[in-house]
């Protein structure tokens, strides 16, 4: 596997010698079982993969890149890096400007770039409509692109389909970056279109089924597909493609649902459906499902869990959802989210609100030793992890030395792999 070059801020004295100690005794990351951290008067479980992927350490090398050999240059990214808050104001106190917020609105006009400015992709890739624009201004966009390697597969699949007459049926919020992107890479070859959840699935079905009124397809789906789009022509034969950052299991359950429509539409055959699995991003489903696995002792032992990433991180917020469904969950995103009083700010998913709780912090604990399920998004780096993990220590009072706790875990790693 490759290594980038980050920097050095962004990693952690302490998860980082935790992942380097499973690292060496199971390169292959065969055993997706936990870690568990004993600091004597708090426990920590994690899960054997979380934090930066594949795709955002390149972004991050790539942007970084950019600012040492451009001195002296106007530097601009076409949107946020990444959602995460940390990275992102990072890049602009280096003097990076932004010419788009996350849902495409305008900060810095088009009009204001000159051929010689430098403009970074971010890691969710762009549309064609804006690569183009970008091109007849005549801005180099290849030479920072940082669109991650997994979107550009989603996009390639989209192509092919469309080149076998598929249609493409996208799972991914529809305001978000990245799936804005694909729709818009998707939309040149095939017709397409974006369902957010399950529930729209279900929608889609029925109407595949013939128990909905293609009449009313619009009143569901209008605004969400591409020119000229017909039904029900254009869903004959189709395939499911994902923005990466989506639980890959909600995703894999939307296509099966789907393609029982058509089988029950069709009487059996298959043919009209493209098998589409290999798009789904292995980073996502590693992360997910090692949270997946942690949990399997969170459900035994942990007492709440702390999820630490960006509040419009939408796989970080697929890991909320995941832990809500086990534990008491608080989503932050980073230590500078614990009060001096004892509070923690937070995000709600269900309201979409940042809300400030005093009573976060379990009175009573299963084992007798509070213990946290603790990860993060695959866009929160591991030294925000590692503040949060030392406030809780410090919040706990005392206990072992990190030092110590890390010996002990080494020499437990090194016993199971004996």
């Amino acid at each position: 596997m490759r290594t980038f070059d980050i920097p050095e801020f962004y990693r952690s004295p302490v998860i980082g010698k935790v992942k380097a100690i499973r690292k060496t005794g199971d390169p292959r990351k065969r055993d997706l079982g936990p870690s568990v951290l004993d600091f004597g008067k708090v426990r920590f479980i994690l899960p054997r993969h979380f934090g930066f992927c594949f795709g955002v350490e390149n972004a991050i090398e790539i942007a970084y890149k950019a600012v040492q050999e451009n001195p002296g240059k106007r530097l601009w990214l076409l949107s946020q890096m990444i959602h995460n808050p940390e990275v992102n104001a990072d890049l602009t106190s280096q003097g990076i400007g932004f010419l788009m917020d996350t849902e495409g609105n305008t900060l810095t006009p088009m009009e204001a770039l000159a051929p010689e400015d430098v403009v970074i992709i971010p890691a969710f890739g762009t549309t064609l409509e804006i690569e183009a624009r970008l091109r007849e201004i005549g801005v180099d966009i290849q030479r920072y692109n940082t669109t991650c390697p997994f979107v550009e597969k989603v996009w390639k699949r989209a192509a092919q389909l469309g080149e076998k007459d598929y249609s493409v049926v996208i799972h991914g919020k529809p305001r978000h970056e990245e799936t804005r992107a694909t729709f818009s890479h998707s939309s040149s070859g095939a017709k397409s279109m974006v369902i957010k959840d399950m529930a729209e699935a279900e929608v889609l079905a029925g109407f595949i089924r013939g128990t909905r009124d293609w009449a009313d397809f619009d009143e569901v789906f209008g605004g969400r597909t591409s020119p000229g789009f017909r039904v029900p022509e254009d869903l004959e034969r189709f395939g499911v493609v994902n923005q990466t950052t989506m639980l890959a299991s909600d995703t894999q359950a939307i296509a099966d649902h789907l393609k029982s429509a058509l089988e029950a539409r069709d009487g059996g055959s298959g043919e009209r459906f493209a098998n589409t699995r290999d798009t789904l991003c292995y980073a996502t489903l590693d992360n997910q499902t090692a949270t997946a696995a942690a949990l399997d002792l969170a459900r035994a032992e942990a007492d709440l869990a702390v999820v630490v990433g960006g509040y419009n991180s939408s796989n970080t917020s697929h890991l909320v959802e995941l832990c809500e469904e086990v534990l008491p969950t608080w989503f932050i995103r980073g230590a500078d989210e614990f009060g001096e009083d004892g509070s923690i700010a937070h995000f709600d998913l269900e309201s979409g609100n940042r809300l400030v709780s005093n009573d976060w912090w379990p009175a009573e604990t299963r084992s007798g030793v509070p213990t946290v399920l603790l990860t993060s998004g695959a866009s929160c780096p591991d030294s925000a992890v590692d503040r949060v993990l030392q406030s809780i220590v410090e919040r706990c009072g005392g206990g072992r030395d990190v030092d110590d706790v890390l010996r002990v875990f080494a020499r437990e790693q090194a016993t199971l792999g004996a």
